[in-house]
């Protein structure tokens, strides 16, 4: 006889949904779960204004795992989430809690829930060399030459996307074969739990529009472009590392340098957060199994917490 498999759960959302206030809501009910960042922002240290970040009011009355781990000079991927979020949920299931992965990035939820293909480890040496190579040539050239070596891979890339065109010329050299037929063979295996896959989603966005609007404009009046600066100050960072191309922190990194001026700065964080909030979407309405929530509902904590109690019954977790 099969044992069933341990709960957990997915609350996922585009920005600006209210996946914050309703993790939060989960804990203050008394619910036996445990909160587990889902988001690449929120792992950097000292990102806290134009990430959204909660509180440290917030993050004392509910606790989240995966925020503040790394410093914004280094990377994070996709794989090492999974490596990180798979030890967390066992350790929370072992001691009787339901891990609830709560977050907007969507890439980290499907590699936790399919698994990853397993590529290659960055190698310093060879992106030193590829670096070298595309100062001298330009990244045009350098997605040229992976279009050589990877057609269907350059197909879906831009020419001037340096981190994505970088990463997949190493695969090639490394592995010895393109990075699109290492994607097509199956990947390892899916997560082993039983899903709730909440989506707050909007029934209006331009609701959702106004409400990124709203938004941005705290975090410009509560110090975002010091922030910005600060970060610029005290660690060795450059426009292309993960943590700056962060939506916001692009743009802000942009205006420190003169490029344009405060009302720009505004228009152009407007628009990233829009383009982030409708790819959010984009992926939430091809997964599988989700079971949509209006987020723009007054009460939202409280639709949230309805749904989570009903699946822990469900799955007869004694404390639901």
């Amino acid at each position: 006889m099969n044992t069933p498999l341990p709960p957990a759960i997915f609350l996922m959302g585009p920005t600006a949904s209210g996946k914050t206030a309703s993790a939060i809501g989960l804990i203050e009910s008394g619910l036996p779960v445990e909160l587990i960042s889902v988001d690449s922002a929120l792992v950097f240290k000292e990102m806290d204004i134009g990430t959204a970040k909660p509180t440290a009011d917030e993050l004392a009355r509910a606790p989240h795992h995966l925020i503040d781990i790394i410093s914004p000079e280094h990377a994070y991927s996709a794989a090492q989430f999974r490596t990180d979020a798979l030890a967390l949920m066992q350790d929370i299931t072992a001691r009787g809690k339901v891990p609830v992965l709560v977050g907007g990035t969507m890439l980290y939820f499907n590699t936790l829930q399919h698994g990853i293909h397993d590529l290659p480890q960055a190698n310093p040496a060879l992106r030193a060399e590829l670096h070298a190579e595309a100062a001298q040539l330009g990244w045009p050239a350098m997605h040229e030459k992976l279009a050589r070596l990877d057609p269907p891979t350059a197909a879906r890339l831009e020419p001037g996307d340096s981190q994505r065109i970088e990463r997949a010329l190493e695969i090639c050299m490394l592995s010895g074969r393109p990075m699109s037929e290492l994607l097509a063979e199956p990947a390892a295996g899916p997560v082993p739990y039983t899903l709730l896959k909440l989506a707050l989603l909007p029934d209006d966005r331009a609701v959702l529009h106004e409400r990124i609007a709203i938004r941005f404009d705290q975090m410009l009046h509560g110090g975002l472009i010091d922030e910005v600066r600060r970060l610029r100050e005290h660690y060795a960072l450059t426009p292309d590392l993960p943590s700056m191309r962060c939506v916001g922190y692009r743009q802000t990194w942009d205006y420190l340098d003169g490029m344009f001026g405060l009302p720009e700065l505004r228009e152009k964080g407007l628009a990233a957060t829009r383009q982030l909030a409708k790819r959010q979407l984009t992926w939430l309405r091809g997964m599988d199994d989700v079971c949509p929530i209006n987020c723009l509902q007054p009460g939202l904590p409280n639709a949230v917490r309805d749904a989570v109690q009903a699946f822990l019954r469900e799955q007869g977790h004694q404390h639901a």
